[in-house]
């Protein structure tokens, strides 16, 4: 199993598992970025002027 993490393939090490890992990472990053964008309307929600 060692081996397989340790071998110079271009692939970084968090997505060797293959598919799975695809997958999490995937999934990951658009709920950071979901979240984010959630943030930023939030800020500029509460920046505007109340009517």
């Amino acid at each position: 199993v060692l081996k397989h993490f340790q071998e110079d393939n271009g692939i970084p090490v968090h997505l060797k598992n293959g598919m799975p890992d695809s997958l999490l990472y995937r999934i990951t990053m658009t709920l950071s970025l979901v979240g984010i964008g959630y943030f930023f309307y939030h800020l500029y929600e509460i920046g505007k002027p109340k009517k």
